[in-house]
């Protein structure tokens, strides 16, 4: 999303996970923990999607407050929030709903419920401004949109109803012409299904 909205040119090459394409020798050389996606610029390799928006962001001057900006503070904090606490509860709530071979009850509540306590703290502070920091379009509304968009799939087909606000930035987001040309790229690969 950062690339196509800061019209930057790049070459996606598609690591097919389901095939386990990520614990190649080769993939391991960029991402030793083995997870999509990374960067290779230049000479920086960058991993983790905050880790790779932050350095985008710093790299380019765009869709962050400038440096000694109070606003700069709370980027931070909310990129370790979704990093710390949003994507890890979000995952593990898909991975006890959907994939797990045994279902455990106490795992998936848990996880929901944290994936939905979560959610619910980015819902309150969208509730109060329109974007995560205020005014302005940032890395964090990115970083957020990565994993809202996919709520039905993490806390199923009726959760949007409780995270008004957070709907409202993933559709702003996923309307614009960047987040929809991001979210075509996996139509130019074919995957493992």
């Amino acid at each position: 999303l950062f690339l196509e909205e800061a019209g930057l040119p790049y070459e996606p090459i598609p690591v097919d996970t389901r095939k386990g394409d990520q614990h190649k020798p080769d993939y391991l050389a960029i991402n030793p923990n083995a997870k999509v996606p990374a960067i290779v610029d230049g000479d920086a390799v960058v991993f983790d999607s905050n880790a790779i928006l932050l350095y985008l962001g710093e790299k380019t001057g765009k869709f962050m407050p400038p440096k000694g900006d109070k606003a700069r503070g709370e980027l931070l904090s909310w990129l370790m929030f979704v990093a710390s606490g949003v994507g890890p509860y979000a995952g593990q709530s898909v991975h006890f709903r959907n994939y797990a071979p045994e279902k455990i009850e106490y795992a998936t509540n848990r996880y929901a419920f944290e994936a939905q306590r979560h959610f619910g703290i980015l819902d309150a502070r969208l509730g109060k401004q329109k974007y995560m920091l205020g005014d302005i379009y940032t890395i964090v509304d990115m970083d957020v949109w990565g994993w809202a968009r996919l709520m039905p799939n993490i806390l199923g087909e009726t959760a949007w109803a409780k995270f008004p606000n957070l709907k409202r930035l993933v559709d702003e987001i996923s309307a614009r012409p960047a987040a929809q040309r991001a979210v075509a790229l996996k139509d130019k690969h074919k995957f493992k299904t």
